[in-house]
């Protein structure tokens, strides 16, 4: 790790000359246009519901971050049974896997969900705790594998407590539903858009009568309680923490949200990555910071990246998303290195521009400071 520079003296590393001047950066000649974080992706499957938003397609909420994931500090607090597989393979990363004829003492192992088979009425539930609170979205039912045993009926129910509440507790909770109660396949992605702009920092899968689920996904907007940080200092730019890459050049090899994600990121995959540019000009990403205020230390991580590092960096605010102004000059990088800029004297943000020259990857992008306005 390098040790905290001011960003001036960083600077003289480089040739480029910065102005004190308020710049407008909004769309650089050589760059490509902005890329919106938001578009779909691709998916095997899509069933809707009645209340599903139809405006924004049913796919465009997936590229949000999926805030019931486990490495973004979600978990599964309770289950009714899992029988024959754990409750927490619901929220685990990547897609899920199986092998076939691999059996153990409660039979074919599988990669998600699995209750026994109900001889009696009822249902069988799931309860997440978010890992990021948050307005959700859409949600993802992910069946995968489960061909002959997948529910054929699911819901998703949502609620917002405090603190952190005991199972009782939330069992005892005004649970709104997010998503009815709705047909399921097989071996299956089942998307589901959901409206509404309440905040929720639970949910629970309910799935009739039982089954087996692989993945829930749960894609929202993060709104934590930033009423913890007053007088405090922050990460104005962690996603945790309410912050959203709004915008990119280029997300080819991994997506944007990854480099303001909590953690280190333990490999290539889990930083942003760009292509290889061959126009001669240079991409850059745009985050939504977590609220305004104003930074003080700018970390900019390229661990993991040995051969493919961008050459040098700069970082412009903005208050409003229009005009711009320096933060940190252009300034030298190096590989697989996790960098400290000391930010001095700069005016309050509601956005940051992270540019990179001419292209490559960041683990991670941590912009810290103070807020000037705090949201309860």
């Amino acid at each position: 790790m390098t040790d905290a520079t001011d960003a001036t003296d960083a600077a003289e590393s480089t040739d480029a000359a910065e102005s004190t001047d308020v710049t407008d950066v909004t769309e650089p000649t050589d760059a490509t246009e902005p890329t919106d974080v938001t578009k779909p992706t691709d998916v095997t499957d899509v069933t809707e519901p009645a209340n599903a938003t139809d405006a924004a397609g049913p796919t465009e909420f997936t590229a949000l971050p999926d805030l019931a994931l486990r490495t973004l500090g979600g978990a599964v607090v309770a289950a009714n049974d899992e029988s024959f597989a754990e409750r927490e393979s619901l929220i685990r990363p990547g897609r899920p896997g199986f092998m076939p004829h691999t059996f153990g003492a409660k039979g074919q192992v599988y990669d998600g969900w699995e209750t026994r088979r109900r001889r009696e009425p009822g249902h069988d539930w799931a309860l997440v705790r978010l890992g990021m609170p948050g307005v959700v979205r859409g949600v993802v039912i992910d069946t995968a594998w489960f061909k002959g045993n997948y529910p054929p009926y699911a819901s998703v129910e949502a609620v917002e407590v405090e603190g952190y509440p005991t199972v009782a507790e939330l069992e005892a909770a005004d649970w709104v539903e997010i998503v009815p109660r709705s047909g399921l396949r097989g071996d299956a992605e089942h998307l589901f858009a959901v409206s509404g702009e309440r905040r929720y920092t639970h949910v629970r899968l309910n799935m009739f009568p039982d089954g087996g689920i692989a993945r829930l996904r749960v894609h929202g907007e993060v709104r934590p309680d930033l009423s913890l940080y007053e007088g405090l200092g922050l990460d104005l730019a962690a996603l945790e923490n309410g912050a959203l890459v709004t915008a990119c050049s280029n997300e080819f090899y991994s997506s944007p949200n990854n480099a303001i994600s909590p953690g280190l990121a333990r490999h290539q995959a889990e930083g942003w990555e760009t292509a290889r540019r061959r126009d001669g000009g240079n991409d850059w990403l745009v985050i939504r910071l977590a609220g305004s205020g104003v930074v003080g230390l700018a970390e900019i991580d390229t661990t993991n990246l040995v051969f493919n590092a961008p050459a040098e960096v700069s970082v412009t605010g903005s208050a409003d998303g229009t005009t711009w102004f320096p933060l940190l000059p252009r300034t030298r990088l190096l590989p697989d290195t996790r960098h400290r800029f000391r930010i001095r004297d700069a005016p309050a943000a509601t956005y940051a521009r992270v540019d990179i020259y001419p292209d490559g990857g960041l683990a991670r992008v941590r912009l810290h400071g103070f807020l000037t306005e705090t949201e309860s």
